[in-house]
């Protein structure tokens, strides 16, 4: 009899990823609609020329090492990655006590809570007085803090589920769910599906922080075998594109530069949202390159079977189908963890649309803000907005209307929020832009 909490806390299924060739996805209208709107903008795309005829190619490999290491000889950003490993010791600990019962449920909680505060308190903290932390390293090391966050906080959710199912059981069966279980051949014991708490291992514990996921289940899907050709073009794409992003980012990054200097501030405007449709394309290729061929190598690597990482988000008609569907691992941990427990506790949709849009907001610019050393909220307003907006798009445009209307709010909205950012940090760092 299989256990009832394996079911409890499964949210993975076997599957391709929707640009994989195997998963028969042919849908792609969602992308002529984009291809109007680009074509309609595509005179920006001339920045790039301008940039290759003005400047030459920018392409230099010592100042991308120098966005990571100030000192070759000082690696604080890594070793900060290294120290999580505390973090999640912890929380494996904690759950052992709580699995054997020599802690109370309150006091358990109390130590995760504590931990998790810990995870995005102690990062941000390192980054803001370590001065020889480059702002990309604070955005890496910041990152994986966060993402350890939602790792940890469904990992502390989905072993409480369990407590309370087998708590339940224990009340009408003795069977004890103290160990895996163990199928018996020929004298040999074979584990098939793991059971609580035999999951609380180091084993499974770091299966569950490589994997492509956010939300940890007892037992994943796994695929049958590694594919040496699917992993060597992942590989080999992950390698161009981030070629690729490098190089567009600093033909553009140079121009950016220069016009601050140069411009009043209806030039300046005007720069902006002719650096949109660039800022947009990087956007793209970024999203193709982590989404798609950074997260699928990973998990046929762990041969790890839900590959849905994204959905045809580029056919969205409102921006909460944006918003649930171009990232799947964050979606899937939002309903699973933050959205359906605030239902269950009677507020209302809206409200709880709206306490996800606002998490997501603090996470942004938490992500941006703290790297970079200054506090602009132009992340956090930029998600705010997507409230009102969701609203106006749903309500009074439908059908191709409202895909246009998303595909314009990403090529203007997103790019413009992160040109201020570069903006401000330009300012405070290299001096005033008149």
């Amino acid at each position: 009899m299989v256990n009832d909490c394996v079911f409890f806390c499964r949210c993975h299924n076997l599957q391709e990823s929707l640009l994989s060739s195997a998963s028969g996805y042919s849908n792609y209208r969602g992308i002529l609609n984009w291809c109007v709107v680009m074509l309609m903008t595509s005179y920006s795309c001339k920045i790039y020329f301008c940039s290759f005829f003005r400047y030459g190619i920018l392409v230099d490999p010592i100042q991308v090492v120098s966005l990571f290491l100030k000192d070759p000889y000082s690696w604080p950003a890594a070793c900060l990655i290294i120290v999580s490993n505390v973090f999640i010791l912890a929380a494996l600990y904690i759950e052992r006590r709580l699995a054997v019962g020599t802690i109370s449920e309150t006091t358990g909680l109390i130590l995760h809570l504590f931990n998790l505060t810990s995870l995005l308190i102690f990062p941000s903290a390192s980054v803001l007085t370590v001065t020889s932390i480059t702002p990309v390293g604070g955005v890496l090391s910041l990152g994986t803090y966060t993402v350890l966050f939602l790792k940890l906080y469904s990992y502390m959710d989905s072993n409480k589920w369990c407590r309370e199912i087998r708590q339940a059981k224990a009340k009408r069966m003795t069977r004890s769910y103290s160990c895996p279980i163990v199928a018996q051949s020929n004298g040999s014991a074979v584990n098939t599906n793991v059971s609580y708490p035999g999951n609380l291992t180091h084993r499974d514990m770091y299966y569950f922080i490589f994997a492509p996921t956010l939300c940890y289940q007892l037992n994943f899907p796994r695929s049958p075998r590694i594919r040496k050709r699917f992993l060597i073009r992942r590989l080999f794409e992950m390698l161009f594109l981030m070629q690729l992003l490098v190089g567009l980012i600093q033909q553009v990054c140079r121009i950016f530069t220069d016009t601050w200097q140069e411009m009043d501030f209806s030039r300046m405007v005007e720069r902006l949202l002719k650096l949109a449709v660039p800022n947009h394309l990087i956007w793209l290729i970024f999203f193709y390159w982590f989404f798609h061929s950074s997260l699928n190598f990973v998990a046929e690597l762990l041969q790890f079977g839900d590959r849905e990482f994204y959905r045809d988000w580029w056919n969205s008609e409102t921006v909460t189908y944006f918003w649930a569907n171009w990232n799947i691992p964050v979606h899937k941990w939002c309903l699973r963890h933050f959205y359906k427990p605030m239902l269950r506790k009677g507020v209302n949709k809206f409200l709880a649309q709206t306490a996800v849009f606002l998490a997501s907001a603090f996470f942004h610019e938490y992500l941006v803000s703290v790297p970079l050393k200054m506090f602009r909220l132009w992340a956090f307003m930029g998600m705010m907005a997507q409230v009102p907006l969701a609203l106006f798009v749903s309500r009074f445009l439908n059908g191709n209307y409202g895909n246009a209307a998303v595909w314009i709010s990403l090529i203007i909205g997103q790019p413009i929020a992160v040109l201020m950012y570069v903006h401000d940090y330009y300012v405070i760092h290299y001096g005033s832009t008149t």
